[in-house]
């Protein structure tokens, strides 16, 4: 009965009915493996949840050893047992399994590779380089009667019959000639070295008869061969009983024998026509999942060529229409034209998550509608919110407001609906969770898309970004627009804070003391360490992430305040003298001191400035060294004032001031609320010096467009001297740009940055 079930379950592992005790709820049966050659002993894991595969591409994935595996229907698909066209086999069994006489031998199929070294579950081929030990199907009525049990390699696996069970060590296998190299076999080529030629000629027909029962049914018994090779007379021709009494489970292999010659010739032959066909249907099924994979990864190899091919058009066509623009630069400018706006933020998706309520961010700059002071030019504002009836009646009634005041009589107030036009793209809702920016919006909105190409027909026209992007690219593409601004990769290098101190380095402009480009805390340990070493008189240390905005990635410490060597130092230093304090042994000895100090110095007395996002300095100090940072001095005076400078490379390449301001700081020294314009802290003319240098630099690593420059300004404590740092270099359109523009619609004043002089009309009576 239990040969019976075994050979249905073989010939046919798909029929369900044959598998039914496969399925039972209190199977015992112990599903297995096949051990790779010369495989490692094999170590028990802990359980744990294994996966479930459920892509049709990739071929099944198989449970970890250690997982006490129940084999259902659904978590096997049927394409694991389909593709061995044999039977799954378990992993601790040293088992042999009773088969029937017939011998189905499926066509081989092309390896694939298997997603886990080790598995619990494994494809069984008769016909592979590998060797292992198998496990039995038990009869059904140990099936019916236990519950279904995990053994791990380690343990032995009952079974009513002892018989069958293996040696450790046989030199002869199923699947192979005769081991000679094996330790049972040395005992026949000991004692029998002179006839070992015969004892070969009758372990051969031994041989082939395991050959031709379906494996793994029996081996040779090591001790009873080898005694078997000492007794016997050694004849020409062995009798089949001569052969089947130096195996093991002999009683077994005698029935089996029986049960063959009993079978007839007609059933052998359908079992193999069956298993034949069998195996063609798994290879037309390997077949047809390979050539999924194939068309699959041929596709999104289509698709990432074809993403970079647009991605390299887009940037072609940049500079192409760049150089159109400069050379119709100057007639561009004073000839009637389209401005669009894209007030987008196209920092990297890590920043962009960070950043609360994103539209309502990107559309702080709605003064730049405010371009139409020129009568010359029309706006198309790109809106990243939906806008009530009454808030665009708002804005046309402020931008109306102009004729009313240079006039004095309100009766004066223009409608300028022609003069603008707010848009918002039907995509705003459509990716709630993506964080897009505002470029990337559009591009997903051809309907906008559509009403913008109308829009632009037979106009000069140009787009002006925010925070450049990818896809900024992309829409002026679509659009058939320039774009006056930078490539994005440029200013994504230039706009971070070390990218910022390359640049003034370049220019040669005043910065604070401080080191770029740090990426471990070794690294910042180390620089930290020597420039509190190198400047004593700095009390306050900044700690600036690269690409963090807007004081979210600034750290502050008073190194000073609490470095209990300080004092220390301040004494050698004095000893020594200023000369001899460079070179000697208490400096060094002062730089050991200050670094063993540090990391719990900074670990108590760091304050970030947002403190929501940073609670704690290891916090922080992660998302430093992940995106990079800065380590800045903070000006060492009681009267420090921070200022912008807005200004325009245009396509000619001229470099122009368009706007300046003294920031306010409502919370804090490290946060901008906003600006007081023009600024009046720093002398014109040295403000107008550091700006054409910088400007200069960045000319020359091909920024393009509108960009702002933050300095410090302070009076040194000792020489009473102001002195002016550049710190900080954003490469996109600001905030203060745009309220500049506002302020100079609503006042029709003038904003003269070379001196920093605002002048207004006095107005009518």
């Amino acid at each position: 009965q239990q040969v019976e079930m075994d050979f249905k379950i073989m010939l046919d592992p798909e029929n369900t009915d044959n598998k039914a005790g496969l399925k039972h709820p209190n199977d015992k049966t112990r599903l297995p493996l096949i051990t790779k050659k010369k495989s490692s002993p094999m170590c028990s894991q802990k359980a744990g949840k294994g996966p479930t595969v459920t892509s049709p591409w990739v071929l099944p994935a198989f449970h970890s050893l250690g997982l006490p595996l129940a084999l259902m229907e659904g978590d096997t698909p049927k394409s694991t047992l389909s593709f061995s066209g044999q039977r799954l086999i378990l992993a601790a069994a040293k088992r042999t399994l009773p088969v029937p006489p017939v011998v189905s031998r499926a066509a081989p199929f092309p390896e694939f590779p298997r997603q886990h070294k080790k598995s619990a579950v494994a494809i069984y081929d008769p016909y592979s380089s590998s060797r292992g030990n198998t496990a039995p199907l038990p009869s059904s009525n140990s099936t019916q009667k236990s519950k279904a049990e995990w053994r791990y390699p380690a343990q032995q696996l009952e079974s009513p019959s002892q018989a069958a069970q293996p040696s450790q060590d046989p030199f002869l296998h199923w699947d192979t000639a005769v081991h000679q190299k094996a330790p049972a076999f040395l005992p026949l080529q000991h004692h029998h070295h002179s006839s070992l030629g015969r004892a070969l000629g009758f372990l051969e027909p031994t041989e082939k008869l395991l050959k031709d029962l379906t494996p793994p049914l029996a081996t040779i018994d090591n001790q009873k061969s080898a005694q078997t090779a000492r007794d016997l007379d050694f004849r020409e021709n062995p009798t089949k009983n001569d052969n089947v009494s130096v195996i093991k489970n002999q009683s077994g292999v005698e029935k089996i024998l029986h049960r063959a010659g009993q079978g007839s010739s007609a059933g052998a032959a359908a079992g193999m026509q069956r298993c034949c066909d069998h195996g063609q249907q798994q290879q037309q099924w390997a077949a047809g999942v390979i050539s999924s994979c194939w068309r699959s990864r041929n596709h999104l190899a289509r698709l990432r060529n074809a993403l970079r091919g647009a991605r390299h058009r887009h940037l072609e066509n940049f500079y192409s229409r760049a150089k159109h623009l400069a050379a119709n630069w100057n007639r561009i400018r004073t000839s009637r034209r389209t401005i669009i706006h894209i007030p987008s933020l196209g920092y990297s998706q890590h920043i962009r998550e960070h950043i609360p309520d994103l539209p309502l961010q990107q559309n702080l700059q709605m003064g730049r509608l405010c371009d139409i002071l020129d009568a010359n030019v029309d706006v198309i504002y790109i809106c990243p919110l939906a806008l009530s009836e009454e808030l665009l009646q708002y804005y046309h009634k402020l931008l109306g407001l102009q004729a009313a005041v240079r006039s004095g009589n309100p009766q004066d107030m223009a409608d300028l609906q022609d003069r603008f036009k707010i848009l918002t793209p039907e995509a705003i809702n459509s990716f709630p969770e993506h964080h897009m920016c505002l470029a990337t919006v559009l591009k997903y909105s051809p309907r906008t898309l559509q009403k913008l190409q109308v829009l632009l027909q037979g106009r000069d026209a140009y787009l002006v970004g925010g925070v450049p992007h990818l896809d900024d690219l992309a829409v002026a593409d679509e659009l058939q627009v320039p774009l006056l601004g930078s490539e994005p990769a440029v200013a994504q290098l230039y706009s971070t804070k070390s990218g910022s101190k390359r640049i003034f380095a370049s220019a040669g402009v005043p910065t604070p003391p401080g080191e770029w480009d740090i990426h471990s805390r070794e690294q910042l340990l180390r620089a930290l360490s020597q420039l509190v070493l190198d400047h004593l008189e700095v009390q306050r240390w900044l700690f600036k992430v690269d690409d963090e905005r807007g004081g979210n990635g600034t750290a502050f410490c008073d190194v000073i305040s609490h470095l209990e060597c300080y004092p220390w130092i301040l004494r050698e230093r004095q000893g020594h003298g200023p000369e001899v304090w460079s070179e000697s042994q208490a400096r060094e000895l002062a730089l050991v001191k200050i670094s063993q100090e540090l990391p719990g110095l900074l670990a108590q007395h760091v304050q970030p400035v947002n403190e929501k996002r940073f609670p704690t300095w290891e916090k922080f100090l992660q998302t430093f060294l992940t995106q990079g940072g800065v380590i800045e001095a903070f000006p060492f005076s009681a009267s420090v004032t921070n200022l912008t400078v807005d200004l325009l490379i245009e396509p000619t390449g001229e470099v122009t001031l368009v706007s300046s301001g003294d920031q306010l700081h409502a919370e804090g020294p490290l946060r901008s609320s906003g600006t007081t314009i023009p600024q009046r802290s720093v002398d014109p003319e040295v403000l107008k010096v550091l700006c054409s240098k910088i400007g200069e630099a960045c000319k020359s690593k091909g920024v393009l467009g509108y960009f702002s420059v933050d300095f410090v300004a302070f009076t040194h404590p000792q020489t009473r001297e102001q002195q002016v740092w550049a710190t900080d270099l954003d490469l996109c359109y600001s905030d203060q740009l745009a309220l500049t523009q506002l302020l100079m619609y609503m006042t029709d004043g003038n904003l003269d940055c070379g001196s920093s002089c605002l002048q207004g009309p006095l107005g009518s009576k």
